[in-house]
């Protein structure tokens, strides 16, 4: 199975990645995620093999993440929108070649990383998947044959996009175990580690038990109801939560959700 982690900070959310409420969801302050990884590490018998997965190609994945990682033994896979190298919060050329010889693994997250993937065209779907990949092999040297959708916006269209611009492995959001083909591209779900988890989640949901990842996938399918509905406003009413929830009434909620 995959677990899908976003950027890690110090003290503010804005320190890695992209900038909105709705991408701060997804990260998490330094204290929380080496609680993950030691719950992880004490996991001697998983259930389930696990690969740890990071989206969007933030700079702490070079300043925090990675260290941490080898620390335990461990590589982990990092998508990157290629239209972010090297500006402000994200990871730069050199940064990415140098953690791909200590062997972690480079894959697309598209080029620009659109608002909603699933309603691009075919032909900017191919560009977004073709692109993206071309300058991550041009800078690690090598092929590169795996990606992650942006947004969660799976489809169909995306997939075999992905498959005609040469992508093998295509890794969603959706918190599933097993793996599908689209084309000539095995598609893989993933289980989401965000700021509202229940602490060391990550040790659970790759536990024998089952909850961890009935609830995670009960989870996804409502919000998988709503996404169409709402469209590109998604992004915009998730941001509009997150603002209450981080409002000073919220207090009693936000120690709860305190690492």
């Amino acid at each position: 199975m995959c677990l899908l982690f976003h950027d890690v900070y110090l003290n503010d959310p804005r320190e890695s990645g992209f900038q909105s409420p709705t991408a701060d969801r997804y990260k998490l302050r330094v204290t929380r995620f080496d609680r993950e990884l030691a719950a992880l590490a004490r996991v001697t018998r998983p259930a389930l093999p696990f690969a740890l997965t990071f989206d969007d190609g933030g700079i702490s994945f070079y300043t925090l993440i990675a260290d941490r990682l080898e620390a335990l033994g461990w590589r982990a896979h990092c998508f990157v929108a290629t239209d972010m190298i090297g500006r402000p919060g994200f990871l730069t050329r050199a940064q990415i070649q140098e953690l791909d010889r200590r062997g972690h693994r480079f894959g697309s997250h598209s080029a620009s990383h659109p608002a909603r993937m699933s309603a691009c065209s075919e032909d900017d779907l191919v560009d977004e998947w073709a692109d993206s990949r071309a300058i991550l092999q041009d800078i690690v040297g090598g092929p590169v044959v795996s990606a992650s959708v942006p947004g969660g916006f799976f489809s169909r269209r995306v997939a075999r996009a992905a498959a005609i611009a040469g992508i093998q492995t295509l890794m969603t959001s959706e918190p599933v175990t097993r793996p599908h083909y689209v084309a000539y591209c095995r598609v893989l779900g993933r289980f989401a580690l965000r700021q509202g988890s229940m602490p060391e989640i990550s040790a659970r949901l790759v536990d024998s038990a089952p909850w961890a990842r009935w609830a995670a996938w009960t989870d996804w399918n409502a919000k998988a109801l709503i996404k169409p509905i709402l469209g590109n406003a998604y992004a915009s009413v998730a941001d509009w939560l997150m603002a209450r929830k981080a409002a000073p009434h919220s207090h009693t909620t936000i120690q709860e959700k305190r690492p």
